[in-house]
Parts: C-alpha cells; sequence; structure tokens
C-alpha cells in the first residue's frame, strides 16, 4: 500500500512537468489554426501559352540587324516600303470588315481639320477675339540676351543707383 500510494505521489509530483502530462495522457490538444487553414501561394501560376527562352536566340521584339540597319538608313518608312506591304491576318479581316473600315471618306482629314480649327477659334483668350487675332499668329522677333554684357550694364546701374530697367538690354545678334 506504501508502494501504491509512493507511486501515486511520484505521478501526482510529476504531472506538472509537461513532457509527463503529454505522454501519460493527461493534456488536451487543441488544433494548430496554422495547420488547419491553408493558405494561398505568394507565386503567379505558369503561363503554358509562353515559351520559355531559347539560350543565344534573338528575342521576338526586336528586329534583326539587317532590318536595324534598312530603318537607320532609310528611316522606318522607307524600311517598311522595301519590305513590302504587311499581310492582314484573318482576324484583323474580319476586323475591318465589321468596322466597314473599306469604306472609309478619303477627305477625312480635310473636315476633322476643319472642325478642329473651329474649335480652337471658339476656345482663344478673350483679349485675343477682343483685339482681332483669333486665328492670326504672332510670331514675336526672337532676342536673345548676351549675358556678359547684361551683367556688366545691371552692376553699372547699381553703381549709379539707377533702376535696373533704365538703358538697353545687350543682346546677341543671330
Amino acid at each position: 500500500m506504501k508502494k501504491a500510494l509512493f507511486i501515486a505521489a511520484g505521478l501526482l509530483a510529476l504531472s506538472a512537468c509537461e513532457n509527463t502530462k503529454e505522454q501519460l495522457g493527461l493534456e488536451t490538444k487543441s488544433p494548430d489554426e496554422f495547420a488547419v487553414v491553408k493558405r494561398a501561394p505568394l507565386e503567379m501560376p505558369p503561363d503554358y501559352y509562353l515559351r520559355p527562352p531559347r539560350p543565344g536566340a534573338q528575342r521576338p521584339q526586336e528586329l534583326k540587324t539587317d532590318e536595324q540597319a534598312k530603318q537607320t538608313v532609310f528611316g522606318a518608312d522607307q524600311a517598311q516600303q522595301q519590305n513590302g506591304p504587311r499581310q492582314i491576318t484573318s482576324g484583323e479581316a474580319i476586323l475591318l470588315d465589321r468596322t466597314n473600315a473599306a469604306n472609309i471618306d478619303p477627305n477625312i482629314r480635310t473636315k476633322v481639320d476643319a472642325e478642329t480649327a473651329e474649335i480652337a477659334k471658339d476656345s482663344q483668350p478673350t483679349i485675343d477675339k477682343i483685339r482681332g487675332l483669333v486665328g492670326q499668329k504672332i510670331d514675336a522677333p526672337a532676342e536673345v540676351v548676351d549675358p556678359k554684357a547684361e551683367t556688366e550694364r545691371l552692376r553699372q546701374n547699381e553703381e549709379k543707383g539707377v533702376p535696373v530697367n533704365e538703358g538697353n538690354v545687350p543682346t546677341i545678334k543671330q
């Protein structure tokens, strides 16, 4: 009996230890909330339509060196003309057909320019409308100030006590 009492006292003393409680099954286990809830991955799924690039292969968006040379020498429009007209795809043909692009007005640019001129005339500043300058371009003569001579003129005006706006502003003749 002493032995049983001694074992019971030992078990009671050991029950305070965390591992002993766990090993004897005296501790309840609650589920781990981080193990229960699955989190979404932080990466994009692969795009199966794109093929991985081959090492050393030319990029599809870059022109070949002979095409770059043509554009450099002849300009982009000339290089396009030398290559001939671009073939349209069937999808582009359907789009052009459904949007009625084949029946465009050949004078559309003239109409758009006329409408834009009317809008520009209406949006002129009021002072220009009063002075009658609507639709007229005013070209002011361009004068470039000579910085060294202007600095000298300002220094002389300061020594004389004359305001800075007196005197002729030196300009560079072009």
